[in-house]
């Protein structure tokens, strides 16, 4: 974890689930970060559990799906420490849930603006600093759902199959600039967004029991991993957390102990 230390670091979703977690995490080890989500008031709450602590947080409220939300990130981090050191495009949303002959254009199209696109805008917006440091990591929170389509997922699994592509191609254009792109599939996670699929009782993910469910601090271990240079063989990569091999890797429990 100590990796972390004094690295300046954004982190979108930031909120709650995965993106707080790895906030307050990453800020325990060292790191400034730079929190964006939409809520502003859950948002403060997360700077001010992680401010309180005498660690480094700021808020930077706003949609991902507009670019200037992460053009302001970016400067921030900038101001702060002259740098921005790694990414984690973590917001990503999936409501509503339903087979695509019931779907709503328009909210089908806000979960592309918000998964796909808030991705994009990230990457956009940190690469030149980056490239100007000749160095960098991001980390784009992918899924099973990016190669394995699920019923009454279409936008999901549509977008996590394009931030795959994204985070490839990020990989193929900077990975020569000592830029690090590597996806992070985590399986599924107790978070509220395992509260939606639930509700929605399409397809097997919702009849899971809360139980099967990894916590998010799981996840925020792995981002911190992926951020290590002994993760530096998995640049261009999409690591899963989902087999012993991966939990091994990240120094998270194995299967066969949580089973």
């Amino acid at each position: 974890m100590d990796k972390a230390q004094n690295k300046s670091i954004i982190i979108t979703g930031a909120s709650q689930g995965i993106g707080e977690a790895a906030a307050k995490l990453l800020a325990a080890s060292g790191a400034m970060v730079i929190l964006v989500a939409r809520n502003a008031a859950k948002l403060e709450r997360v700077v001010d559990a992680i401010t309180g602590q005498g660690d480094k947080a700021y808020a930077v409220p706003g949609d991902v799906a507009e670019y200037a939300t992460l053009e302001r990130a970016v400067r921030l981090a900038v101001d702060r420490t002259g740098r921005v050191d790694a990414l984690v495009n973590n917001a990503g949303i999936i409501d509503p849930v339903s087979r695509i002959a019931d779907s709503d254009p328009e909210a089908w199209s806000q979960v592309v603006d918000v998964n796909l696109k808030g991705v994009y805008n990230g990457i956009r917006a940190a690469l030149p600093e980056m490239i100007a440091a000749k160095s960098g990591t991001i980390v784009n929170i992918s899924s099973g759902a990016a190669t394995g389509a699920m019923e009454g997922w279409s936008h999901y699994c549509s977008t996590k199959a394009a931030v795959l592509s994204l985070t490839r191609c990020t990989h193929k254009e900077y990975a020569e600039h000592g830029i690090r792109s590597v996806g992070l599939s985590p399986g599924t996670v107790a978070t509220d967004m395992q509260g939606v699929i639930r509700d929605s009782g399409i397809n097997p993910v919702s009849k899971l029991d809360w139980s099967a469910h990894i916590p998010p601090q799981w996840v925020a271990q792995a981002i911190a991993y992926l951020m290590s240079e002994d993760a530096a063989d998995l640049a261009g990569a999409d690591f899963s957390i989902k087999n012993d091999d991966g939990r091994r890797r990240a120094g998270l429990p194995l299967l066969a102990d949580v089973s």
